[in-house]
């Protein structure tokens, strides 16, 4: 079966084949829909930097992608051993909720939980249980949105099930030509993500949700035909060169490699820039060669240590090598997550706890010397599972427990705690570290809870923060067009400065971020940091008229994080 369709001026070609009614499932047990899911998953790991580069905004982050795949991870992971209908109907609930991961994959369980409801009490699934189950996720994933948004993976997913439902399935029709029909509403869905969503028109891409969940869709009439659905290729457009499975193409995913490498390249040879990122490309990933006048920012991830630095080597002089072990950093991250970390004495047995997410070693200790109970190392590109921050929450003294997400992304994650616990859970949204932090001046373990969270969240709102980072790819933001490699400044969660160095970048952040009743600025210098910026950036803070407090957070990926009180 043949359908051609347009897409912005492009012919696409979408082939599924459906067998002849012999060769088809009738009707799904509970072995084939574990299959289900491992084929799903299967199909995110394909697609996973697809879906990554799909998101809007290109700073590094946890992206789609990735937290779809790890939240269905857990769900294969927890269905192993799943024999019954009931069985793993409680494992795809179960796995999916603990697995998830930032706010796709808090979506993304709730709407394997709407189908897990509806087989669980069947013995087998046809049309009639699908139509139901996708009602049913519709309906969980939709109130599991503060603010649901159209254009997203939610209207794809209504619309989907409106389909479904549609004179409750012709007579005659197979599951096969059920799904297939299904699948193809889905598909004009997602495509019509951008004219629903101003900012994904602007970026000229669907929704990375939307596209995440058509795979589940896929899954599904894969298993029940037997045959493989050709994906439309411009879906995908923004990442083209992922579409290749990583198993197919010999090629490593970012979290496979083990170093960070960096320096700075020295040459002038106009094209030394051009000519190393050529010899980089394979040798690793996350490859950013950025600058111009003879001088070149440098970095990438890889296995390959000594043939990184003699590309450099052969194209111009590498000056201020850094390496980094990225499975070290792990470890020692991972440490902060276990019972290893102790809290002050003075707060280790209040009655009233607080469970911060945070990443950095220096902001870690801040956390700690400000009263928290527990640590979660997470935050951005290191999105926490909901079975991560529950488990430190269960781990602390208290019985009410504050949690601070620290980033946008794990709000959702936190917000699920409370019902999976004995304990009282209470969320304060903080967007970033800075927030965090200034929240915690407002912690009293004394008080009783609302009045400690109501505090806490009046100081988080009355602290400006900012942050700096480099782009990880191309993209349209309502600030402007983004190349790989631009410093971008990031003000109250918003891109609003995009420069060629990190201390323009910077600079910008505080030009948008210092307002006239602010008293001090503090400069949490990351990893990244270079010390001509940051000596820049004091000076800069002190020709505004403003004090600066200069701490080493020692986060990754962020040279600096501002807060202004």
């Amino acid at each position: 079966m043949e359908d051609t369709s347009t897409e912005r001026g492009r012919q696409i070609a979408v082939r599924i084949v459906v067998p002849p009614m012999t060769t088809q499932r009738l009707l799904l047990k509970a072995q084939d829909l574990k299959r289900v899911m491992q084929r799903y998953l299967d199909r995110l790991r394909q697609y996973r930097e697809a879906l990554n580069r799909l998101n809007v905004y290109p700073v590094p982050d946890g992206d789609t992608g990735t937290n779809m795949t790890l939240t269905v991870e857990s769900v294969v992971e927890a269905a192993g051993g799943a024999e019954s209908m009931d069985q793993l109907a409680s494992a795809i609930a179960h796995g999916s909720l603990m697995g998830a991961q930032g706010n796709s994959g808090i979506i993304l369980s709730q709407i394997l939980r709407g189908l897990a409801d509806a087989f669980r009490n069947e013995p087998s699934v046809g049309t009639a249980q699908l139509v139901d189950a996708l009602d049913r996720a519709a309906t969980a994933a939709y109130r599991a949105v503060g603010r649901p948004v159209e254009g997203t993976i939610l209207t794809v997913l209504r619309e989907a099930a409106a389909a479904a439902s549609e004179a409750q399935t012709p007579e005659g029709e197979s599951l096969a030509e059920f799904l297939e029909r299904v699948y193809r509403r889905a598909q004009e869905s997602l495509e019509n993500t951008p004219e629903l969503l101003p900012v994904l028109k602007e970026a000229g891409v669907v929704d990375a949700g939307g596209a995440g969940f058509l795979l589940l869709l896929v899954a599904f009439l894969e298993e029940v035909t037997g045959e493989d659905v050709v994906l439309p290729e411009a879906i995908f457009a923004a990442a083209a060169a992922q579409l290749i499975a990583p198993a197919e193409s010999g090629a490593h995913s970012v979290a496979d490699l083990r170093y960070e490498v960096m320096f700075l390249l020295r040459s002038d040879e106009p094209s030394a820039g051009d000519r190393l990122r050529d010899s980089w490309a394979p040798l690793g990933d996350s490859i950013v060669v950025v600058g111009d006048g003879g001088t070149w920012n440098c970095h990438i991830h890889t296995d390959a240590i000594g043939p990184s630095i003699e590309a450099g080597i052969a194209v111009g002089r590498p000056d201020r090598i850094k390496i980094t072990d990225l499975l070290e950093q792990a470890a020692d991250e991972a440490h902060h997550r276990s019972a290893s970390f102790e809290a002050l004495p003075g707060f280790a047995e209040a009655p009233v706890g607080v469970v911060a997410i945070a990443s950095g070693p220096g902001i870690v200790a801040l956390f700690r010397d400000a009263g928290v109970q527990g640590v979660v190392v997470g935050g951005q590109t290191m999105n926490p599972s909901v079975r991560d921050v529950l488990t430190v929450v269960e781990d602390v003294a208290a019985d009410d427990v504050i949690v601070l997400p620290n980033n946008k992304n794990i709000v959702g994650v936190a917000q699920q705690l409370d019902a999976l616990t004995t304990k009282s859970v209470s969320v304060v949204p903080t967007r970033s570290m800075p927030e965090g932090l200034a929240a915690m001046l407002a912690y009293l373990p004394s008080k009783d809870v609302a009045t400690t969270v109501a505090a806490m969240q009046r100081a988080a709102d009355d602290c400006g923060w900012g942050e700096v980072t480099q782009a990880v790819r191309d993209a349209v933001t309502p600030a402007g067009v983004i190349r790989q490699g631009d410093w971008l400044g990031i003000v109250d969660g918003e891109v609003s400065v995009i420069a060629p160095g990190l201390t323009q970048a910077a600079v910008g952040v505080l030009d948008g971020l210092v307002e006239d009743d602010a008293e001090i600025v503090t400069v949490f210098v990351g990893s990244g940091a270079d010390d001509d910026a940051t000596k820049a950036i004091l000076e800069h803070i002190e020709a505004l008229g403003f004090e600066s407090t200069v701490v080493s957070g020692g986060q990754a990926l962020y040279p600096y994080l501002f807060g202004v009180e």
